[in-house]
């Protein structure tokens, strides 16, 4: 089974400082905007870039915005877009970009995580991987973290690209890392999911293993964070819920195995569709099942959790929005192709891709089709949001930023 775009508590608005603070580094000559060819093998950082790199969160720095991966940006997005740029991979982009500072983050089927610049898609640096790159990157502290086909997880520079450490599981890694803080420690892990059915803890500062939770089949989707314990739905068709030192995790009936990224709310309330078509509510504080709401096709996509309204895509090309507390559905809207990507809420707003290769900016109120642009073949990648732009990967090797049209 093949995940093609894995899995964020609202960050608040004052990350989005983040662009001012920071280092204006340059990309000269290296890269490639605008359709020319990449440079993608160098970990070096372009001409004149600085080493400079800041220890700060990005308005985007984890897939779905945030560790609890509920797909909410605290921004709002013109009613129309044109392409600020593009960047053009040399495979295809299904990984998720992520936004820190002025820098964009993402991977390739090309075995290469890229680093471009926010404002020109300029290359900053590319790194190369064993395998390709499905999945989303995720960054904290300075280092990006990404995983690859061949089931290696890389710790990167965020600065430069140069290699901390890569940790090796036993099959491939086709969603987000992600991260917490040990709650007695208060020292700094990283989770990640495989397909070899583990989930692992590594210590960031070796690269070393400091637990292993197994589960009872592959591992597609990312894992999302919520108080110290990670949660993931799993091909056995189980939604997991392990503490911080991996030990008597709890498990729930998800009724059917799931492929996507699970979101969780401050509340501990898991939302998240299974490959028989059902999208469900649970509740991992009393061990409740919400609600559950009935589509046709599977969910691959990950679910945005707004205040009041739940959107998630589906392989039966329609863009579903429900109501957060009672599951009934609230809109549909058609696309042409399955949907494997994930949608974000923004403000009135909600964007998302589809395999028919569009990119849709849709009205949260009542589904209504804002503004879309062909992007060619098809989009499997999920859009990152930060300060009014919206920054996504495409099947045909491109990554497009897209701004406010003037």
């Amino acid at each position: 089974m093949r995940r093609t775009a894995s899995s964020g508590a609202v960050l608040i608005t004052a990350c989005l400082g983040a662009f001012a603070a920071a280092a204006a580094w340059l990309a000269a000559g290296a890269g490639a905007a605008e359709g020319k060819a990449a440079a993608p093998s160098t970990t070096a950082p372009a001409a004149g870039a600085t080493a400079a790199e800041p220890n700060m969160p990005g308005p985007w720095a984890v897939y779905r915005g945030g560790p609890s991966m509920m797909g909410v940006a605290p921004d709002r997005l013109a009613d129309e877009l044109k392409v600020v740029w593009k960047f053009k991979a040399r495979g295809a982009v299904v990984s998720s970009p992520i936004i820190v500072a002025n820098r964009v983050f993402v991977g390739s089927y090309d075995a290469n995580c890229y680093c471009l610049d926010l404002d020109t898609g300029t290359l900053v640096w590319a790194s190369k991987t064993g395998g390709g790159i499905e999945a989303p990157p995720t960054y904290v502290d300075g280092t990006v973290y990404v995983g690859d086909t061949d089931g290696l997880l890389y710790a990167l520079n965020a600065a430069d690209g140069k290699r901390k450490w890569k940790f090796e599981t036993d099959d491939k890694i086709l969603g987000a890392a992600n991260w917490f803080r040990d709650p007695k420690t208060g020292k700094l892990r990283v989770v990640v999911g495989s397909y070899d059915f583990s989930l692992y803890c590594i210590d960031p500062d070796t690269g070393k293993q400091l637990w292993k939770y197994t589960s009872g089949n592959y591992i597609n989707g990312g894992v999302a964070v919520w108080k110290g314990r990670t949660v993931f739905g799993g091909c056995d068709a189980v939604v997991h819920v392990v503490p911080p030192d991996g030990r008597d995790a709890k498990e729930y009936d998800a009724e059917a195995y799931i492929a996507a990224t699970a979101a969780i709310d401050p509340n501990g309330r898991v939302y998240v569709g299974n490959y028989d078509g059902g999208f469900l509510c649970l509740d991992i504080v009393t061990g409740k099942k919400i609600w559950s709401y009935g589509g046709e096709e599977p969910f691959f996509s990950s679910p945005a959790v707004g205040p009041d309204k739940v959107v998630v895509g589906s392989r039966d090309t329609l863009i579903h929005c429900v109501d957060r507390k009672t599951g009934k559905k609230v809109w549909t809207f058609p696309t042409k192709g399955e949907i494997n990507g994930s949608p974000v809420i923004c403000g009135g707003k909600v964007v998302c891709g589809s395999g028919d290769g569009r990119l849709y900016l849709l009205r949260l109120a009542d589904g209504k089709l804002i503004w879309s642009y062909d992007c060619g073949p098809g989009v499997s990648s999920s859009p990152a949001v930060a300060g009014g732009l919206v920054v996504i990967g495409a099947d045909n090797g491109f990554v497009y930023c897209f701004g406010p049209k003037e």
